[in-house]
């Protein structure tokens, strides 16, 4: 692919260790030797490389490079690097993944700066070529899906006040610009809601330390603007960061030294460790392990905590508050890291536990147990022989071949692993084969389930009816015949779905669907056991349940269908959903996979969106008293007064009249009371912005909303 070569700079604030230590500034650039001293293509005063030396910055080659962000690596220091020109070298990217140097630097709470066009982008060789992955590079570096966001709009961009702050003076076309939702700092944005500039900060549970990206085309940036930049981004990370065992890890051992790079300016660290979350999350004194100046906790050793040992198949939760009395601003509270202690039994089955359409060829393989040393594996078709099962052949390796499956049929194994102490006897997995009945809607394993869902499937290959097993009973629905109360009909072939009815909250059920075909000698098929957990609250709209079919479809459920807004309505500024499909917004979401868009145009004065509701209707069921709404807009958004309206009439306004400008999903709590009317029957409920008792013209902009909930209070 051909590419414009931009040149960027690199500059470095190196930040000293905490406990008081100064603070020493490291500057350097990185210069690819291919290419001139000053921007290529473009006018240029003065050579930008020269300037830098002269102002004292290192100049670096991609060997030194890789040897300085290395130290950084090691050290835990807080500085930014900027990859110049956009082509980053492979001495820092060895694997398009999380394990290369330049992923580890921003791990270990490094920044980037990065004056270019495609983040990340490299090539097999300094001053052209093949790429290895071009594009990608930010997807697997960085760990997000930017596959459709590193390429061009040109849209035209305006600058933000924080990138104002960042030297960003004029508007320009945008090119390749990201997703707001992959930033934290929005510089500037285009005509489309997309950020020009990338930038990350670090913030609690951030799993990268930062990165910019920036694409001004007017021209070479001054360096009095770059060194503004510096400051703005290296003012100081107080978080802690950089955890080890890193966060989500698995520990093969029962005892472990854990450590971290410290916050910027702490002086000393309160540790806290339990196998509690909640106790980790909210600092209870059950989880503190003391106040210390030094980066590191062994756990699990005697005269440590936990002096008997962590315990396998347990999670253990960590966190990290930075304390500096003499900041203003201490403590610093970071996020909540996680460990584990793999089991004693095998664990991860491959296929997964509840697997379905699993291929009639198909090799069983597990991870073995915590020092598991031997495996015993034992498979059927009848769970009870499975899970008595004793005295099977021990193996060495951690697959095993059942041989040729039968279509549309559940199997059973286990596996007992052999620690050369203990036989320690595994959990009965289950899957089953291609052509069977599989669950669609609510997907096995699902939360927070609404209480009035339709339950439904996909019929298999050889039923010409089905049997319907539910209940709250797993043991009772997974041996359950027609002639228990767990039975609940059956049906033809076409009508996949049953109606449980109104269903308790915070309540698991399980269901089981059976194929018949009487002229079949193998009928019945006896299906899997699924599962779904009911939601703790009420449910009034997810948005997951909206697709992009025709309006011809009978099953065609558009959002803006459902969602009506201002399309036929000249008094009424707005617009549900995307202009083609999807029409949901699926990239930019709280919870599940889809968010409500609604585009606001003030300038007719106000701008709503309204769902007639058919449940739930009574908002006193269960004694919910608190509506709660995420919302999430932007920076670039004209300042509109946000509210939600009941029945067309009441209306609660947002108390910051800058909520629309908000770019972080923002969780939005409403006493019912509030709307001062009868909650028993709320027919419609209406979202928009501006003043709706009296229309003032006003400006334009785009919110996404998710999660619309009813709670009742906490016990």
């Amino acid at each position: 692919m051909a590419k414009q070569i931009i040149y960027a700079l690199l500059f470095v604030l190196v930040i000293g260790l905490a406990q008081g230590q100064a603070r020493g500034a490291y500057l350097a650039a990185y210069w690819d030797g291919d290419y001139p001293t000053n921007w290529a293509g473009e006018p240029a005063p003065t050579d930008v490389r020269d300037a830098l030396e002269t102002a004292g910055y290192e100049i670096l080659d991609a060997a030194q490079l890789k040897t300085w962000m290395d130290a950084r690596i090691a050290d835990g220091v807080s500085s930014v690097v900027v990859i110049c020109p956009d082509i980053v070298p492979d001495t820092v990217v060895e694997t398009n993944t999380a394990d290369c140097t330049l992923r580890k630097y921003l791990d270990a709470g490094g920044k980037i700066v990065f004056y270019a066009d495609i983040p990340f982008w490299n090539q097999g060789n300094q001053g052209g070529g093949m790429t290895n992955w071009g594009a990608s590079g930010a997807t697997g570096i960085l760990g997000f899906n930017a596959a459709s966001a590193t390429w061009d709009s040109y849209n035209t961009v305006t600058i933000t006040d924080e990138g104002a702050e960042w030297g960003l003076t004029e508007t320009w076309g945008s090119q390749r610009p990201t997703s707001p939702d992959n930033v934290d700092i929005v510089l500037a944005t285009d005509d489309s809601g997309a950020a020009a500039a990338w930038v990350k900060h670090y913030v609690p549970g951030d799993i990268y330390g930062g990165f910019v990206r920036i694409r001004d085309t007017g021209g070479i940036p001054n360096v009095d603007d770059l060194m503004r930049l510096a400051e703005y981004g290296l003012g100081g990370n107080p978080y802690p960061r950089g955890p080890n065992p890193k966060d989500g890890a698995l520990h093969e051992d029962t005892w472990i030294s854990m450590s971290w790079f410290a916050g910027d300016f702490a002086v000393s660290h309160d540790v806290y460790f339990s196998d509690n979350f909640d106790d980790v999350d909210t600092t209870a004194e059950a989880a503190f392990q003391g106040n210390q100046g030094s980066t590191n906790l062994v756990v699990g050793f005697p005269g440590f905590p936990y002096p008997d040992g962590l315990v396998p198949g347990t999670t253990y939760y960590w966190k990290i508050v930075e304390v500096n009395e003499a900041e203003p601003n201490s403590p610093w509270e970071g996020p909540v890291w996680s460990f584990g202690i793999p089991p004693k039994t095998a664990y991860t089955p491959d296929p997964a536990d509840g697997g379905e359409s699993v291929e009639l060829d198909a090799e069983l393989s597990w991870t073995q147990g915590f020092r598991g040393k031997l495996h015993t594996v034992y498979f059927g078709d009848n769970f009870d022989e499975v899970n008595n099962a004793t005295g099977g052949p021990p193996q060495g390796i951690t697959t095993y071949n059942p041989g040729p499956l039968e279509q549309a049929k559940t199997y059973y194994w286990r596996v007992d692993e052999f620690d050369a102490v203990t036989t320690h006897k595994g959990n009965v997995w289950s899957f089953t084969t291609e052509g069977a009945v599989a669950s669609l809607d609510p997907a096995n394993g699902a939360g927070d389930v609404k209480q009035t869902s339709i339950l439904t499937w996909s019929p298999g290959v050889f039923g010409a009816s089905h049997e319907v097993y539910f209940g709250t009973d797993s043991d009772a629905v997974k041996n359950a015949d027609t002639s228990s109360p767990e039975y609940k009909g059956s049906g033809n072939l076409g009508s996949e779905s049953y109606d449980p009815g109104q269903l308790e909250w915070d309540t698991t059920y399980y269901w089981r669907i059976d194929e018949v075909n009487n002229a079949n000698p193998d009928s019945p098929w006896t299906g899997i056991l699924w599962s779904f957990t009911t939601a703790n609250f009420l449910v009034v709209d997810d948005f997951e349940s909206y697709n992009d079919l025709d309006p011809a479809d009978p099953d065609s459920n558009r959002i803006f269908n459902v969602w009506i807004d201002g399309y036929d309505d000249p008094t009424n500024g707005s617009l549900v959903g995307s202009d083609t499909p999807p029409f949901a917004e699926q990239t930019i979401v709280h919870g599940g996979n889809q968010s409500l868009p609604i585009y606001y145009d003030n300038s007719v004065g106000y701008s709503e969106a309204t769902l007639t509701l058919t449940y739930p209707r009574d908002w006193t069921e269960k004694g919910v008293t608190t509506l709660t709404i995420w919302f999430r807009g932007s920076a670039a958004n004209s300042a509109e007064t946000l509210y939600v309206a009941l029945n067309g009439s009441a209306v609660v306004n947002h108390d910051n009249p800058n909520a629309a400008q908000t770019a972080t999903w923002t969780q939005w709590n409403i006493d019912l009371q509030a709307f001062g009317i009868n909650l028993t029957n709320v027919n419609t409920i209406t979202l928009g912005f501006g003043n709706r008792t009296n229309p003032v013209a006003g400006g334009t902009g785009s919110v996404f909303f998710d999660d619309i909930r009813l709670y009742a209070p906490a016990p």
